[in-house]
C-alpha cells in the first residue's frame, strides 16, 4: 500500500510498504482521507527519537486522521460502512491496570499511531479498533475531524487544569497545541484566556477568537495589570522551550495551577521555592483519555471553529513537500494538511 513512509532521519519517501491491515471482530478498515501534520511527526522526521522513542527501521507517518469506514468487524455494530469517522490513535491494553483505572493514556502497552515501532495512518487505508472511532456530525469536515486529535490534548489540559467559571487563563506558546489548550480554555469557562508567544507572527490568528488576548510584550505583565496584581488562576506552560520554564511560576495567583503541556527536550529547571511560597498545583499532561467524543461533540455543536487554524492543505502526492514545509517552522503556518483520500 502507498504511505508516506519516514526512511531514516531526514529522508521521507511516497513508496509502497506492506501494512498489516487484517479486520479483527471489532475493528473496523478506514479509507483515509485527511490527515494532519503534528509537531512530533517533524521532529521525528528531523531528529528520528522522541525521548525513549527512536525510529530503527521504516515508519509510516501521521496520526492525526479522519476518513470514511470502508468495512466492519463482525462485532462492530456502532459503525457502518459510509460513516464519516475520525480515530483515537492511541490503543491501550484493555486489561492493563491504566486502562481499569481510567488513564489509558500513560498506559506502558499503549500503542500509538507513528510512534516506533507502530506505523501511522498516513496511507490509503487503515484498519482501527471501533471503540476508538468516532462517527463524525454532519457539520464537521473531514479537516475538521483531523484536528480531533490535537483538540483533545486541549481538551486534557483544561480538564487537569479544574477550570472554574470566569477564570483567567495565561497560555504560553502560539503552537497549534497552544491554540487548542486556549480554545478548550474557553470553552471550558475560563472569562478570559491570553495568549504569548516570543514570534508576534504566530499570534495572528487570535484575530479569528474574540475570547482571545494577544497582548505585545510581557503577557505577564499584562496579566498582573489587568488582575490588579494578583495574576491569573491557571497558567499553560505549551511551549516546552527550556527558556519558559524558569519563570513558569510568576504570573500564577496564589492557589492557582500551573500545566505543563510542552515537552522539553532536555531536563528543565523549575524554581519549586516559588511554588511552594504560593501553594500552586502543578499538573501535567501526557496525550489525553476520556476526551475524545467530548472534543468532537464541541467543535460538531459549532462551539469551537478549528478552521481558521488550518494553513494549507497538501495533495497526498506532495506529502514530502508537505513536511518539508513544516520542518521549516514558518511561524505563520498552525497546521498543515495532507489529503489522502
Amino acid at each position: 500500500m502507498r504511505a508516506l513512509v519516514l526512511e531514516r532521519v531526514g529522508q521521507l519517501s511516497l513508496r509502497d510498504i506492506a501494512l498489516d491491515q487484517s479486520l479483527g471482530p471489532d475493528d473496523v478498515r478506514i479509507a483515509v482521507h485527511t490527515v494532519g501534520i503534528c509537531g512530533s511527526d517533524v521532529h521525528y522526521y528531523t531528529h528520528g527519537r522522541i525521548g525513549p522513542f527512536v525510529v530503527e527501521a521504516p515508519m509510516v507517518l501521521g496520526h492525526e486522521a479522519a476518513g470514511v469506514v470502508t468495512e466492519v468487524g463482525a462485532g462492530v455494530t456502532s459503525l457502518a460502512p459510509g460513516d464519516r469517522v475520525c480515530m483515537e490513535p492511541g490503543v491501550p491494553d484493555p486489561h492493563s491496570r491504566a486502562a481499569r483505572l481510567g488513564i489509558y493514556n500513560v498506559d506502558p502497552a499503549v500503542t500509538f499511531w507513528a510512534t516506533p515501532p507502530v506505523h501511522g495512518c498516513l496511507t490509503g487505508s487503515v484498519t482501527h479498533p471501533a471503540a476508538y472511532t468516532y462517527r463524525l456530525p454532519d457539520s464537521v469536515s473531514f479537516a475538521e475531524g483531523a484536528m480531533v486529535e490535537p483538540f483533545a490534548i486541549g481538551m486534557q489540559a483544561a480538564a487537569r487544569a479544574r477550570i472554574a467559571p470566569g477564570d483567567v487563563a495565561l497560555v504560553i506558546g502560539a503552537g497549534p497545541i497552544g491554540y487548542m489548550v486556549a480554545l478548550a480554555a474557553l470553552a471550558g469557562g475560563c472569562a478570559r484566556v491570553y495568549l504569548s508567544d516570543v514570534k508576534p507572527e504566530k499570534l495572528e490568528a487570535v484575530q479569528h477568537y474574540p475570547g482571545l488576548i494577544a497582548p505585545p510584550g510581557d503577557a505577564t505583565a499584562r496579566v498582573m495589570d489587568e488582575t490588579a496584581g494578583w495574576g491569573a488562576d491557571l497558567v499553560f506552560e505549551c511551549s516546552g522551550h527550556p527558556s519558559a520554564f524558569g519563570s513558569v511560576f510568576s504570573a500564577a495567583r496564589p492557589g492557582g495551577a500551573v500545566v505543563f503541556v510542552g515537552m522539553p527536550v532536555e531536563p528543565v529547571p523549575l524554581d519549586i521555592v516559588a511554588a511552594q511560597a504560593r501553594e500552586l498545583r502543578m499538573e501535567t499532561v501526557f496525550r489525553y483519555a476520556n476526551v475524545y467524543d467530548r472534543a468532537l461533540a464541541l467543535i460538531g455543536a459549532g462551539k469551537v471553529d478549528l478552521k481558521p487554524l488550518i494553513t494549507e492543505t497538501f495533495a497526498f502526492a506532495d506529502s514530502v513537500a508537505a513536511f518539508e514545509r513544516a520542518a521549516e517552522g514558518r511561524p505563520r503556518d498552525i497546521k498543515l494538511q495532507i489529503r489522502v483520500g
